[in-house]
């Protein structure tokens, strides 16, 4: 069953068809908050963004996918963590700074080191970015989400989820660039 007619089964009341919903975006609603710095309050924020999706399951109008108006909801709330939390400069990968080489094992000694070493200058440029281009860069790249999912997500014109996209890719090569010219 395809999402709109579990949103609509919900909307009647259907509590599995919320369910299945849950069940089916968990993973990306999770991954979306660690990836915009919700660090270890990332259930909370992924439960509480549940929470009011179905609390406003009314008001989804389905012009954009359920999974792009869910990760809007997850992004908000987010912000507000990090707003309660006085921490706008915390949206950053703490879970990839973390352990930067977690997904690295099976590389060789050679490899394993170089990859992450990309992987802590790629985190460390990135935290380097202003919040909303490290967003626009965490949803079009680390989430993967397309260009209308982006612009569902973070609640911007087209036009400037384009633009910012193209300015926050030209920094971040710029600071990748910087750090690979410091450390040779």
């Amino acid at each position: 069953m395809d999402d709109d007619a579990l949103v609509t089964r919900a909307r009647a009341g259907d509590l599995e068809a919320y369910d299945l919903l849950v069940a089916r975006h968990t993973a990306s609603a999770y991954r979306t908050a660690v990836l915009l710095g919700a660090g270890s309050d990332s259930e909370d924020v992924t439960q509480e963004a549940f929470v009011k999706a179905y609390r406003k399951l009314s008001r989804y109008r389905g012009e954009s996918s359920f999974r792009s108006w869910l990760l809007a909801i997850v992004a908000n709330e987010t912000r507000n963590l990090h707003r309660s939390r006085g921490r706008r400069d915390g949206l950053v990968l703490r879970a990839a700074a973390a352990n930067p080489t977690s997904e690295i094992a099976e590389d060789g000694a050679v490899g394993a080191v170089l990859a992450g070493e990309r992987r802590t200058a790629l985190v460390e440029a990135l935290r380097q970015l202003p919040v909303r281009d490290r967003e626009v860069i965490v949803c079009r790249f680390f989430l993967d989400l397309t260009e209308e999912e982006t612009v569902a997500a973070l609640g911007w014109p087209r036009g400037t989820v384009k633009s910012r996209t193209s300015r926050a890719l030209t920094k971040l090569r710029g600071l990748l660039d910087h750090e690979e010219v410091r450390y040779g």
